[in-house]
């Protein structure tokens, strides 16, 4: 049985939504909470130490365990199960995020400190994170909900979490002080983790047995990648999102700023931009959600592509004013959150139930890949060739990469249903 087959019991089950609704919920909340962290942690750091190196270290301290989690706690969490891997994670995070003020009102926060907690607060984050997806298809056949419009709302849940909780962290920092908010945020950790603990049925998401856990923990680990690499249409769509996202990772970091900077705009301008395309593939997303279980697949994920790379570089290279732009913008982030319902629907399909933790993870790691290296290429041709013709260049390459999905027949199994036959070993 596959991540997307329902067993008889299921099938016989009246629908439930409570639990599909708990885990999305808890989603948005722990996503807005990182996102309001990752605002508010910097600037306690930058406010009580003036130093921007020791605040961009602790920014490194919570971000590279958060990515180390995703990419290599998944035996971990087949071990213990999605449902208890995610909300005590999340509990945990909790607890991490409100030891940073506790210890800081009692005067024993020194920096050291702050980069243990802040560091154990991303691996906890890395960990539910990596437990979460795994509870949508289980929660999906509860709902009786499409797998393509299940994928669709968890997208848009993390979508619509990190785009409110920038601006959300704004106004609270405008209010009260940054302790203050990492105790709010802590709290809502407390939320997403009873959500889960209280509305997910413990059927869901749970250990796996102990076979499934008794080899290693790198050769589980190992087999999630080899699984990956094996099947052709997870490694063409991981390729191809990984090559996407080292293109793209300079576009809010570098050339964003650059053109801003080389047309006398306002700083306020690199904003406007990027909260456009972010609204966009939420809307994107949404949308995907809704239709994606009616359309073709693969034109779907290809014509997403096509139309929400390359035009937003273009538009760039182009223009010198923001509506044209914010247009384009807005346009290509509906097309690229379109595909992401496919994207999560075909993962969960073709990757078994008690694999998914590991292969998730080692698809999110790969995919995640080009995203430290992105920018430091962006800077350096831009400083190079200047800011037009890397806009153009990179536009043409990401152009290039758009039109894969019609020349390779790998792409065209998107339609088709998940491997049938003897699985291969769990490890």
């Amino acid at each position: 049985m596959t991540a997307a087959e329902p067993t008889t019991a299921e099938v016989a089950t009246p629908r439930r939504r409570l639990p599909l609704a708990a885990v999305l919920a808890a989603y948005v909340v722990s996503v807005t909470c990182t996102a309001v962290s990752a605002l508010a942690i910097p600037w306690f750091v930058l406010t009580t130490t003036g130093s921007a190196a020791q605040t961009g270290l602790v920014v490194t301290a919570e971000m590279a365990p958060y990515v180390l989690m995703q990419a290599t706690a998944g035996p971990a969490v087949e071990r213990f199960g999605p449902r208890r891997s995610s909300w005590s994670a999340n509990l945990a995070a909790g607890v991490a995020l409100l030891v940073v003020p506790v210890l800081y009102v009692n005067g024993h926060l020194g920096f050291g400190a702050l980069l243990a907690v802040i560091a154990c607060a991303g691996a906890f984050r890395g960990v539910a994170d990596c437990g979460s997806a795994p509870l949508v298809p289980a929660v999906a056949r509860l709902a009786g909900v499409p797998l393509e419009r299940a994928a669709g709302l968890h997208s848009s849940a993390s979508q619509g979490g990190q785009l409110v909780g920038a601006p959300l962290a704004a106004v609270l920092l405008t209010v009260v002080s940054p302790p203050t908010v990492l105790i709010v945020s802590g709290g809502a950790f407390f939320v997403a983790a009873l959500l889960v603990a209280l509305c997910v049925p413990r059927t869901v998401g749970a250990p796996a047995v102990r076979d499934e856990v008794a080899d290693p923990y790198l050769r589980r680990l190992g087999a999630g990648l080899a699984f990956l690499t094996r099947d052709r249409v997870l490694l063409g769509v991981v390729v191809m999102v990984a090559v996407g996202n080292l293109l793209n990772a300079g576009l809010g970091s570098v050339y964003l700023p650059s053109w801003v900077r080389e047309h006398d705009l306002s700083v306020a301008a690199v904003g406007t931009v990027a909260g456009g395309f972010s609204l966009g593939a939420l809307a994107g997303s949404l949308i995907g959600a809704w239709v994606a279980p009616r359309v073709n697949r693969w034109a779907l994920y290809s014509f997403g592509f096509l139309l929400g790379g390359a035009p937003w570089f273009f538009a760039l290279a182009v223009s010198d004013e923001v509506v044209p732009v914010l247009a384009v913008v807005v346009l290509c982030g509906i097309a690229m959150g379109g595909i992401n319902p496919v994207l999560g629907a075909v993962q969960y399909e073709r990757i078994p139930t008690e694999m998914l933790p590991r292969v998730l993870g080692a698809v999110k790691s790969l995919a995640w890949l080009g995203l430290p290296l992105g920018p430091l290429v962006a800077g350096v041709l831009v400083d190079g060739v200047g800011l037009v013709p890397t806009l153009l260049a990179v536009g043409v390459a990401y152009g290039a990469l758009t039109l894969t999905p019609f020349v390779v027949p790998t792409f065209r199994l998107l339609n088709g249903a998940a491997p049938t036959g003897p699985r291969p070993p769990s490890a």
